[in-house]
């Protein structure tokens, strides 16, 4: 058993495509998009064959909004080195550092930065 993906529900569905493609070489399949129902989605595809859906759906009149984002994603970059660089990256590129690099009391070497929406990202080994 194994997941399968992790959907993330976003407000704007290219910018968020455009940073996991970016950052994490990530493969985007063609844009999905229910004209009924106003969802859209692309799967991205990562090397390790991990899959993240990210979704948005126009909202119908009289529609309840769905829920944006989820708890955090873990991203294991394979090295302590790694995990720096990444930060450094991010760091350069504006994006806030909220926690780390360091080592926590599970055992994990990580930093926490944000996405473009404010979601959380594990950067870890």
């Amino acid at each position: 058993m194994h997941i399968e993906h992790i959907a993330l529900a976003t407000n704007d569905l290219e910018k968020m495509k455009d940073f996991y493609v970016n950052y994490f070489n990530a493969t985007s399949n063609q844009l999905y998009h229910n004209q009924k129902t106003g969802f859209q989605s692309y799967f991205l595809e990562f090397t390790s064959g991990s899959r993240l859906e990210l979704t948005t759906k126009k909202h119908l009149a009289g529609r309840v909004p769905e829920s944006l984002g989820y708890a955090h994603l873990a991203i294991s970059l394979g090295s302590k080195e790694a995990v720096d660089t990444f930060v450094e990256r991010f760091l350069a590129d504006g994006f806030p550092l909220l926690n780390g690099p360091r080592r926590t009391g599970d055992g994990y070497y990580e930093a926490v930065i944000q996405d473009p929406e404010g979601n959380l990202i594990e950067l870890t080994i």
